[in-house]
């Protein structure tokens, strides 16, 4: 008996297909004979009771591999994860190491503290990231560049061998310093006066060093050497010449001139044992004899023995009227006056010359081609005595030089 046999309920049978001739084109439209594809109740029944078991082992075996697909993806990401952590580990351990400076540039006690709090901070962050997640790298934008990290004082080389070994940047470095040690001394040396910056020196002699180191630096960027000039110059006067440095620095024009016969007495804050007298130029009297004649009286002084007096770069100092003094004082009658000065540091070119001249000097050349440096030539004359405030206005007057400025970096 079928499974669903009711009274009064049956299933028609199925249609009869009428077979299709082979060959034949002709395309046969339904009749109103014709009915729809009978429904099979049996596998309907068996669909909504869960009974197709072909069904049920696809459904099992698509969950495996889903399942199986699932996890070999977190291997993989995990893998993934591990390999980025050890690459940022090993990047912050390769960046702990490179925190530490040269020997040469070994910084001072707080600046070791310093290099060891960093080490710290990049050892503490390197631990923390190795535990967190990895992250969208942040987009990067331009930074401006940031100014190198300042040396303790204490450190700075004073000897030209302290560059020996030095890698080239290290040399780089080493010559910024130098120069702004440089600019910084001589601006201090132009706005002070002379007594302040000999007791500087004295103090501290290794200031005296690193000056000379940095204008020897400075001098090859110039187009001529004032210094060089005069050598060239004073080499064609007569030997026996007595010639007074005044300012001399480190003496070149001594062991140029003396080597051919010439008399050179040189003066400057520091002396060297050799060559250079210490000597205050714009004090109130230069170690050298001479002398200036009486309030009200017009002479030329006596007790002279320089020929030649040089002033090349050195009328520093807020007195320095006072070295004009000193070398009219110890110059012989009709001796030779020669400044080198700064073209920038002028106010007034004439003016200055009056000043000068009005101690006793007259003008009798002036060159100012160069773009660097104006040169001067004077002549000692006879001068008449003065009072004391009559030198103080005359200083007072020092202005028309104005000290030598650099910007900040």
């Amino acid at each position: 008996m079928p499974l669903f046999d009711v009274p009064g309920w049956s299933v028609a049978s199925p249609p009869v297909v009428e077979p299709v001739v082979a060959g034949s084109k002709k395309r046969k439209r339904p009749t109103e004979d014709n009915s729809p594809e009978p429904v099979d109740l049996q596998k309907l029944v068996k669909k909504h009771r869960g009974g197709n078991s072909e069904g049920d082992d696809a459904s099992s075996t698509v969950s495996r591999g889903t399942s199986r697909v699932k996890e070999m993806g977190k291997s993989l990401v995990k893998k993934t994860m591990d390999r980025q952590r050890q690459k940022k580990a090993n990047a912050l351990e390769e960046k702990k190491k490179s925190i530490s400076l040269p020997k040469a540039l070994k910084p001072s006690e707080k600046g070791q503290q310093m290099i060891a709090d960093k080490k710290q901070q990049v050892s503490a962050s390197s631990s923390s990231a190795s535990l967190a997640r990895p992250t969208k790298r942040p987009k990067r934008t331009h930074e401006p560049d940031k100014p190198l990290p300042t040396i303790p004082e204490d450190t700075l080389p004073s000897k030209p061998e302290a560059s020996v070994g030095l890698t080239a940047l290290q040399k780089g470095m080493k010559r910024s310093l130098d120069g702004a040690r440089f600019r910084l001394i001589n601006e201090t040396l132009y706005k002070s006066d002379s007594q302040q910056a000999h007791e500087m020196m004295q103090n501290d002699p290794k200031v005296y060093e690193e000056y000379h180191t940095g204008f020897r630096h400075q001098v090859q960027s110039w187009p001529t050497n004032p210094v060089q000039h005069y050598i060239s110059v004073l080499s064609k006067y007569p030997a026996k010449t007595v010639i007074a440095d005044l300012g001399c620095g480190d003496a070149a024009m001594a062991r140029s001139l003396i080597p051919k016969g010439f008399n050179v007495l040189s003066f400057d804050l520091v002396s060297d044992g050799a060559f250079v007298v210490e000597a205050d130029i714009c004090g109130h009297k230069l170690p050298l004899p001479g002398s200036e004649p009486a309030e009200g009286e017009k002479s030329d002084g006596t007790g002279q023995v320089v020929d030649v007096v040089v002033c090349a770069l050195s009328l520093m100092g807020t007195n320095w009227m006072n070295c004009i003094r000193q070398a009219w004082r110890i110059l012989r009658p009709n001796g030779e006056l020669k400044i080198a000065e700064v073209a920038s540091r002028f106010t007034d070119v004439e003016e200055f010359s009056q000043l000068v001249a009005s101690v006793g000097f007259k003008l009798k050349s002036k060159d100012d081609a160069n773009t660097h440096f104006t040169l001067f030539e004077f002549k000692k004359v006879a001068s008449a005595g003065k009072k004391e405030k009559e030198w103080t206005a005359i200083l007072a007057k020092g202005k028309v030089l104005k000290p030598c400025e650099y910007k900040r970096r």
